[in-house]
């Protein structure tokens, strides 16, 4: 009888311990949710504005469309050359991640593979060169790239990302110590080489940080400006982000001159992305096809009054 009871406790006990565990776990995910529904509001607000008028955007900015429209899509891939602008980016990144983490995979490889002073010398200088920051090396870098002719080209800003191979190698050396190396000694003595073991064993081994380290270099490549600012100055060759950035100079540039013309108490920002079909004798430059903002438009008219 005794023990029945105690049979009983116990799985009360455990029957307490579960419902816990599940209380717990619907707490963590009502938070969870919460705090992303949080980080999606600006991308909801940026993506459902995309399908509206500039109206229906300053009346209901959370909302659903009262209209949906498409203008604004086409207003954007005809006066700007995104899909070029992608190409490049995916062609930097890809090539770029790409020899990063192969460069960094194989330095971290040979630093575990043979142990001595001169790979200890070569780690601290490349421990030496992570915490150099990037923007003091610019002005010799360009120098450099401009002396071979790779100044504003896809290649020469491909072989200014390798220097995130440093930031790879950080990453797969340390996790590389941790490896079995009982393994590699063993495949050894079957007689495989050194690029034999890094191909069949190695990697198989390092997939988890691999994958890391690819993730980060793929948001650090595909989101980088200054490196491609500097190195880029060819409409053709402008990666996504500049040709972002070049787009929303233009239209602050058309603000700032309505700005001057009218006073301070002008306030365009009802109308100042509103598209309108050229006017050819409002033109103030560009080419023909080209659409004009309104604030364009507008400023075209008080130069020609003026």
């Amino acid at each position: 009888m005794s023990m029945m009871t105690r049979s009983s406790n116990a799985g009360g006990r455990n029957l307490t311990l579960t419902q816990r565990e599940r209380r717990r776990s619907v707490v963590r995910s009502v938070v969870v949710l919460a705090i992303t529904l949080v980080c999606a509001v600006p991308l909801w607000y940026i993506i459902i504005n995309t399908f509206k008028t500039i109206p229906d955007m300053s009346a209901n900015p959370l909302g659903l469309p009262k209209q949906w429209t498409f203008a604004n899509y086409v207003n954007a891939f005809a006066t700007v050359p995104i899909v070029r602008s992608l190409v490049n980016t995916a062609i930097v990144t890809v090539v770029g991640v790409f020899f990063q983490v192969m460069v960094g995979a194989l330095a971290a490889y040979g630093m575990i593979l043979h142990k001595s002073v001169f790979t200890t010398v070569v780690g601290a200088m490349l421990m030496v060169a992570f915490v150099i920051p990037t923007q003091s090396t610019l002005i010799p870098l360009y120098r450099m790239e401009s002396s071979v002719g790779l100044v504003n080209t896809l290649a020469g800003l491909i072989i200014m990302y390798l220097a995130g191979s440093v930031f790879c190698y950080f990453l797969i050396v340390g996790y590389m110590r941790s490896l079995p190396f009982e393994v590699i000694e063993a495949a050894r003595i079957d007689g495989a080489g050194p690029f034999r073991i890094f191909r069949s064993i190695v990697l198989p081994l390092i997939r988890p940080i691999m994958t890391t380290v690819v993730v980060f270099q793929t948001m650090s490549t595909w989101n980088d400006f200054m490196t491609a600012n500097v190195f880029i100055s060819s409409s053709d060759l402008r990666t996504l982000v500049l040709q972002v950035y070049s787009a929303v100079g233009r239209v602050l540039h058309g603000l700032a001159q309505l700005h001057d013309h009218h006073g301070p108490g002008f306030d365009p920002s009802i109308h100042l992305l509103r598209p309108l079909p050229e006017v050819d004798r409002l033109r103030v430059g560009g080419r023909r096809g080209e659409r004009l903002t309104w604030a364009q438009v507008q400023w075209a008219k008080t130069t020609k009054e003026g």
